[in-house]
């Protein structure tokens, strides 16, 4: 295979990377780990916080693109010009079964009446076996019976694979605690561990339920159904999830230098620094901002028609609509934490300790660096998670009003654009506006809930009241 490295694959991995250094870094000092500690300490943080791996699980692996190598022809190397994924790879029984038009889910028979031609020359119109979904069986009668079993076995390694995984993690913890394997066993599994890991591992039981099923059912029946143009649904949510992530994590790098920088300089030096600051941000907060996200994708519009030789692949000009969305997202939505921040410094500067700095002769750079980023990092997270939240359901808005993501990319929100008509039909076709939702719904829940135990964690007012 022929690695690709997309724009916004870079950027992901770099996002990973400062995550991971940062993890590193607070692991260190006490003052950030006893923060996370705490949110550690809390079941539906922790619960959340398992379905957010599985989410980025998914994202990391359908980041990994590159193109495929096809059969050797002369000894020399050929590559597909299309672009693929790890995702891909693993479920590509998804991808390959594509059936004529629109099926239900587990169905076996397309979702409309259709003309068929038998065998004797005769026509007549009647719901057509469809070519993937349940074409093993002999009959359509066996269909639930197969379903039964294909579900029995795939929850039974479902099981399987989760009580490794339990054995794995109480024989980390028996070492790390000094104690005996059963005895960490009979204190995790009655809930006097200070990590809540029996919520953590009946939460990760129910996702490796569910994709335990859905290994062994989904490559011979359409889970979720197919849309209009054949296509599993169930792959497409999947799909989306990158782009749901992508907008939440990159939109958030985008934002935070301009926030951070300006909100320190307002409150900090104030003056003339401040009025210029706070004159920006109020005038750029009274556009809106579907306007600005408007103009900004009518002129990349024109840019790529400028340069077609540059995009032309379809993945890449996806890829780069997909870019400027987040970095557009990030230059209009700065300014409410650029407010905190600046609130936040014009207090700082004030307390004991920075007065006395300055009073010393302390540059100005390392009173920010040392005493004024540190004191505002909870504000900063806190911001972080209460924000992903807001900005994945901003992409499903906007693509449904034509300015998002690129119609060519799986997203939850073209999904539910393409869902506008579906449900004007007859019959209706309900499960693609189901399937977006359940997994969109899933991981704002998961993200909501996550930023409640560190907005509890990381406030020091709520700490102090604890």
């Amino acid at each position: 295979m022929q690695v690709v490295l997309l724009k916004t694959d870079v950027l992901f991995f770099v996002l990973l990377a400062l995550s991971a250094f940062y993890t590193f870094y607070a692991s260190r000092r006490e003052h950030l780990r006893a923060p996370w500690r705490q949110v550690a300490e809390r079941p539906l943080g922790m619960a959340a916080a398992v379905v957010l791996t599985a989410y980025l699980v998914v994202a990391v692996l359908d980041s990994c693109h590159f193109h495929p190598r096809l059969a050797d022809n002369g000894g020399k190397e050929n590559y597909s010009s299309e672009i693929v994924s790890l995702l891909d790879v693993l479920v590509a029984p998804l991808r390959g079964n594509v059936e004529t038009t629109y099926s239900a889910p587990f169905a076996v028979r397309a979702y409309a009446k259709e003309v068929i031609i038998d065998a004797d020359g005769s026509t007549r119109r009647d719901y057509p076996p469809l070519q993937h979904g349940g074409a093993h069986l002999a009959s359509p009668a066996e269909r639930g019976a197969d379903l039964a079993a294909r579900a029995a076995r795939g929850l039974a390694g479902a099981g399987l694979a989760w009580a490794a995984l339990v054995a794995l993690l109480v024989a980390v913890l028996a070492r790390r605690e000094g104690q005996a394997w059963r005895a960490m066993l009979g204190a995790m599994l009655a809930g006097r561990t200070r990590v809540p890991w029996r919520v953590v591992l009946l939460t990760a039981s129910l996702l490796f339920a569910l994709v335990g099923a859905c290994v062994t059912v989904a490559p011979y029946y359409h889970v979720l159904g197919t849309d209009k143009t054949g296509n599993d649904v169930l792959y497409q949510a999947l799909k989306s999830v990158r782009t749901g992530l992508l907008i939440g994590t990159l939109t958030t790098l985008v934002m935070l230098p301009f926030a951070i920088a300006l909100g320190i300089a307002a409150g900090y030096f104030r003056g003339w620094v401040d009025d210029v600051i706070q004159y920006l941000y109020t005038t750029l907060s009274s556009i809106p901002g579907v306007l600005l996200i408007a103009a900004a994708a009518l002129m990349l519009e024109v840019y790529m028609a400028r340069n077609e030789a540059s995009y032309t692949s379809l993945a890449a000009r996806a890829d780069l609509r997909l870019l400027a969305l987040c970095m557009i997202l990030g230059v209009t939505t700065w300014t409410g934490l650029c407010r905190y921040l600046r609130g936040e410094a014009l207090k700082l500067r004030e307390v004991d300790f920075i007065s006395a700095a300055r009073a010393f002769g302390v540059p100005h750079r390392v009173i920010i660096v040392r005493h004024i980023i540190p004191n505002i990092m909870h504000i900063v997270m806190i911001s972080i998670v209460l924000d992903f939240s807001g900005l994945v359901l901003a992409e499903a808005a906007l693509t449904y009003i034509d300015i998002g993501v690129d119609p060519s990319m799986e997203s939850w929100g073209n999904m539910i654009n393409s869902a506008r008509l579906e449900l004007a039909r007859e019959p209706v076709v309900w499960w693609s506006l189901l399937a977006a939702f359940v997994f969109m719904f899933t991981l704002v829940l998961a993200a909501n809930v996550f930023a409640d135990a560190v907005r509890d964690a990381f406030d020091p007012r709520l700490r102090e009241v604890r």
